[in-house]
């Protein structure tokens, strides 16, 4: 054992698992710590807001496959992280946020700061240490690591910050990894009966198969099969769009050629995916989910086995490992599905083509409040463009190797259908937390892990309020994103349910917008003004260049009409009924 301090254990045992950057606020509760990360390798990365700073965590892990790290002064530094930690939470990436807390002798006094930390987090996090004495700093700060590997989420260490200071004696723990195993050879040959007897499998590509590098293993498998894949919703990075086999992703604003193919299903392999409600909605008004299909279920978790939609086998076990397992049991076997092999491969092809086409026609929303939208918009001075075809251009335009993140909102979802990636690692979207302000500094995240890699954010005006204060972390720290910025100046969302629901009335809907490109020069960044949609791709193309080439961060602010798509939430909404009468004609 060697004698150190516990500022020295912890920054040793953050070495230990190959910390390089951490993403944070300065803050005198780990000072000490803080003051040996340079000499010990480490970057600390201050960030303009602590969400930002768990966006970024969130990002660099989801980027990497490795852990980001986020760390904040106690009480109002920390409870500015829980937004950031519960995204990290849905999206399974394995971030650790250090929680230094008041000090032990004045807990429970109302000190300044105080707060307690742990209760905050725990539906977030999937370990949650607390170092109770100074000896047990480095045991608690690597069993945090271990755990954020081995439960696939984010952890939390809580560190009172007087146990930053004294003398002890110390082992650093080396890290533990886990091998994980394609799952039991029962529910294997189970999987492996049903697929073999299918005569239409689809899979479903989803994040687990990110998460476990198994995106070559699904291929070697959808191939043996002859199977179209579908993407979870927002796991557009799970299976090469440039496959013959790939058909776009479920869930909401997704592909539609993936959506009648599922439908036709008698077996789904759901490879690496807890089928959350909300990415296996209707869509579309399609119902689209093959109610009479054999469901193959894999997840590392086994509580996510079922428990969405009722499944015929589940598998706990690695997405990559059990894809490989299933292959080399189908290889040798004769296959239902073999003899309508071309039949199928044409019936995709189709769709897809069919899809494709009508992408392309789709210029504009077609529903009156739409059309009334965009009449206004002709009729007002300048140009607004239709979302629909920027998007289509920013899809065109897209670097190879690129890398985006979406936030949430309308747009970005519609931006669902015009998003495709060649390798996995490359699409981050807030998932089923859908909280605001999340695109900017997550791609800032990711940008840090692969520096290599072109990085893009796309923002709505009301989200991009929320985090835009982060363009000036990219900018002091020499961290180039580009950002696109839809000014359509709505919280459109939810004004899409006010159209739908409340007959257009219109409650904090509005959003009067400064220019985003104008701010974003103010933070030092480079700033375009887009309203012609011939200008779109080259916008892109030069931000990117700049990005790669000269280090450059750059705000794309692109001027769109006010109309929008489908409601985000119509599952969740109904017509108004009223039965006070000041209130009758609110219906």
């Amino acid at each position: 054992m060697t004698r150190m301090t516990p500022s020295e254990a912890f920054v040793e045992t953050l070495v230990a698992n190959g910390v390089t950057k951490i993403f944070g606020i300065m803050g005198s509760a780990f000072m000490d710590a803080m003051d040996i990360f340079a000499p010990a390798g480490i970057e600390l990365i201050p960030v303009v807001h602590e969400q930002g700073a768990a966006h970024m965590a969130d990002g660099y892990a989801r980027a990497s496959g490795r852990h980001g790290v986020v760390i904040g002064q106690n009480g109002p530094g920390i409870s500015n992280c829980v937004t950031g930690i519960a995204a990290a939470y849905w999206a399974h990436s394995p971030v650790v946020i250090i929680t230094p807390e008041a000090g032990t002798m004045g807990i429970g006094l109302g000190g300044f700061q105080e707060c307690h930390q742990l209760p905050m987090f725990q539906e977030f996090t999937k370990y949650q240490g607390h170092v109770n004495n100074p000896a047990r700093m480095a045991e608690l700060t690597g069993r945090c690591f271990d755990r954020a590997m081995a439960e696939i989420g984010p952890t939390q260490l809580n560190i009172p910050r007087d146990f930053f200071y004294g003398d002890i004696n110390v082992d650093i723990p080396r890290p533990m990894r886990l091998d994980r195993g394609p799952g039991g050879d029962q529910s294997l040959d189970e999987a492996a009966d049903l697929l073999a007897s299918a005569k239409f499998p689809v899979i479903i590509s989803g994040g687990g198969v990110v998460m476990a590098d198994g995106v070559e293993e699904c291929k070697a498998l959808a191939e043996l099969l002859g199977a179209p894949v579908v993407n979870s919703y927002q796991h557009n990075d799970s299976f090469p769009a440039s496959h013959p086999l790939w058909c776009g992703p479920l869930g909401y604003q997704g592909s539609k050629a993936g959506m009648k193919l599922i439908a036709q299903a008698d077996v789904v392999l759901a490879l690496g995916s807890r089928l959350g409600p909300f990415g296996t909605l209707p869509q579309y008004e399609m119902e689209y989910w093959p109610k009479d299909a054999k469901i193959v279920q894999v997840d590392a978790d086994h509580k996510m086995l079922g428990l969405v939609k009722p499944i015929s086998v589940g598998i706990c076990g690695d997405a990559r490992a059990a894809a490989a397992a299933l292959t080399r049991r189908l290889q040798d076997r004769e296959l239902a599905c073999a003899s309508s092999r071309q039949e199928r491969a044409a019936r995709i092809a189709a769709e897809k083509s069919t899809w494709e086409k009508e992408l392309d026609e789709w210029t504009h929303e077609r529903d009156p409040y739409s059309l009334d939208m965009i009449a206004e918009a002709e009729a007002e001075e300048g140009s607004w463009l239709h979302p629909r075809q920027v998007l289509r251009e920013l899809e065109k335009a897209m670097p190879g190797n690129v890398m985006v993140s979406t936030d949430i909102g309308n747009i970005n979802s519609v931006a669902h259908s015009y998003l495709r990636f060649e390798k996995p690692r490359s699409f981050f979207a807030p998932m089923s937390f859908g909280n605001c302000g999340y695109a900017l500094p997550t791609i800032i995240g990711a940008k840090a892990a692969a520096p290599d890699r072109p990085a893009i954010a796309y923002a709505g005006d009301g989200a991009w309020g929320m985090s835009m204060s982060e363009i000036m972390t990219a900018v002091r720290h020499d961290i180039p994103v580009t950002a696109v910025v839809f000014h359509n100046r709505d919280w459109g969302a939810e004004k899409k349910n006010q159209v739908e629901f409340y007959n257009r009335r219109f409650v904090a809907a509005e959003l009067v917008s400064e220019s985003w490109a104008g701010i974003a020069k103010a933070m030092g960044a480079d700033g375009v003004v887009v309203d012609q949609l011939d200008d779109v791709g080259a916008a892109l193309g030069k931000a990117v260049d700049r990005q790669m080439n000269g280090g450059r961060t750059t705000v794309i602010e692109v001027m769109c009409t006010r109309e929008l798509g489908d409601p985000f939430r119509r599952d969740a909404l109904s017509r108004p009924v009223r039965h006070l009468d000041k209130y009758k004609d609110y219906v």
